[in-house]
């Protein structure tokens, strides 16, 4: 499983949130700060690409960001909104999220595994 594929759902949560954004602008000022977390993350998952862990950047802000929107109260009322466009960027940020974040764990499995029978510690 490539490393690559948890930024493809970090990916379409930044999408899902400049959807968010346009839909409601005022909601954000000036922007939606979730993209430039998203953002660094993805960058760390990139740069730790070549060791077996480094997905472990994007499923931490993955989980941060969904868990802990649902925890805080934040998620649900965007879901339930009026607005098509925070609900539809909601959901794409949601399910991209927790994309990034199952790829980002299966790539961490696959590369321990590989890891262990290089016979590497």
């Amino acid at each position: 499983m490539s490393a690559r594929l948890p930024l493809w759902g970090l990916a379409a949560g930044i999408l899902g949130l400049v959807v968010q954004w346009i839909a409601e602008p005022a909601k954000f000022n000036p922007f939606p700060p979730g993209i430039v977390f998203i953002a660094v993350f993805g960058a760390l998952t990139v740069f730790t690409a070549r060791r077996w862990w480094g997905p472990i950047f994007a499923v931490l802000i993955s989980l941060w960001i969904v868990f802990g929107g649902l925890a805080a109260g934040q998620l649900t009322p965007n879901l339930t909104s009026s607005n098509a466009g925070t609900v539809g960027g909601t959901v794409v940020m949601s399910l991209g999220l927790l994309f990034a974040a199952g790829a980002g764990i299966m790539a961490i499995l696959v590369a321990w595994r590989a890891r262990g029978r290089r016979g590497t510690t």
